[in-house]
């Protein structure tokens, strides 16, 4: 159901219960996590996990407290519980004096302003419904493209407003806390209600990128509690993780073919861009040239993938999707199928750098 109202422009009671599915199932694993002897478990588990069963005041006033109705962002029960009786970062003393969120939640109030005004300029131009006109059609391959880019670059600037609206109202509340910066003298950081870092998603120049700066705390819970756990021990995470954490996130956002092909494309996108990435980590720092270029290539080919698949998150059904897909030859689709086989051919040496292989 909340695939049509969006894609009509409007917002319905799925959305919130999108977020509250998310809540509940990370309260439920966390509780499960606390049954369980502290050896052999994550960091994140260890750090997340209830020692004991919340009261029923406290389940359901995590799963309806302000601010991540419409669209997230997640947090943990173990924070939650952190913040409403002043604990750990947020226990106070003289010492300790109590962030003022003023100032944070007016650039978050700013920024979904900037958001909005540039979407209602963009969307009249650029309608979905464009993508079923027979215009669309006649035109040639590369403007086709370039209505798929803008389309893609259009509907996320929706989606920038209602998280940096959500982020406004996190703040406020103080649950958005996260700690001290190390700089003189200190500033409050906000992360817990961060959800999107514009620019880190229209500049990114490697797909691996995306989740760290696109719905970031779905993203993290995506990782924490579908794609860790599907790590068997001993053995490094490979494609079949990175498929079956993107087919969550699809069945979670609604039964629809669009969802589904969209993040199915999205598990080839990253792993097309980690080959990328590979290759470039194994040219030495003195060819610097050959390096930047290897950067540019996964820069547009970032910019290439995602703004293809996306259309499918958008128009939604089997139909719309692949014609839109087949309009452009299946470019989207081809080209990182074309980077994995060539990974497979072209396997460059180790980095010697930790850092380089902590970062991949």
């Amino acid at each position: 159901m909340s695939g049509d109202a969006w894609k009509e422009g409007g917002i319905d009671a799925t959305g919130a219960l999108m977020v509250l599915t998310l809540k509940v199932i990370s309260c439920t694993i966390n509780y499960s996590d606390g049954l369980l002897r502290e050896e052999g478990l994550r960091e994140a588990q260890k750090k997340n996990r209830l020692l004991h069963c919340p009261s029923i005041i406290e389940y359901f006033g995590y799963c309806l407290c302000c601010g991540s109705h419409f669209a997230g962002p997640v947090y943990e029960m173990k924070d939650y519980l952190d913040w409403t009786e002043k604990k750990g970062i947020w226990a106070r003393s003289k010492d300790r004096p109590s962030p003022s969120p003023y100032l944070a939640t007016l650039h978050a109030l700013i920024q979904a302003a900037i958001c909005m005004a540039i979407y209602l300029y963009w969307v009249p131009q650029y309608p979905l419904s464009r993508f079923n006109e027979p215009i669309y059609y006649e035109w040639g391959f590369w403007k086709r493209l370039h209505y798929q880019y803008m389309s893609g670059f259009t509907a996320r600037w929706k989606y920038y407003f209602i998280w940096s609206i959500s982020e406004a109202s996190i703040i406020i509340s103080g649950l958005g806390f996260t700690g001290w910066s190390d700089s003189s003298p200190p500033k409050p950081r906000w992360e817990r209600a961060k959800n999107v870092d514009i620019l880190g998603v229209e500049l990114a120049t490697s797909a691996v990128q995306l989740p760290l700066v696109w719905n970031i705390q779905v993203s993290t819970w995506l990782r924490y509690y579908v794609y860790e756990r599907l790590i068997q021990k001993g053995k490094k995470p490979g494609f079949l993780q990175l498929l079956a954490t993107q087919t969550v996130s699809a069945i979670w956002h609604g039964l629809y073919p669009g969802y589904i092909i969209f993040f199915v494309q999205s598990a080839l996108m990253i792993a097309g861009s980690r080959v990328i990435y590979r290759w470039q980590q194994a040219v030495s720092a003195n060819n610097a040239i050959f390096r930047k270029m290897l950067t540019l290539i996964n820069f547009a080919y970032t910019l290439l993938v995602l703004n293809y698949s996306c259309i499918g998150f958008q128009v939604l059904s089997m139909k719309e999707t692949l014609a839109s897909y087949q309009s452009v030859y299946f470019v989207g689709t081809i080209v990182p199928i074309v980077f994995i086989l060539l990974g497979y051919v072209i396997k460059p040496a180790r980095s010697v750098g930790p850092k380089a292989q902590k970062s991949q």
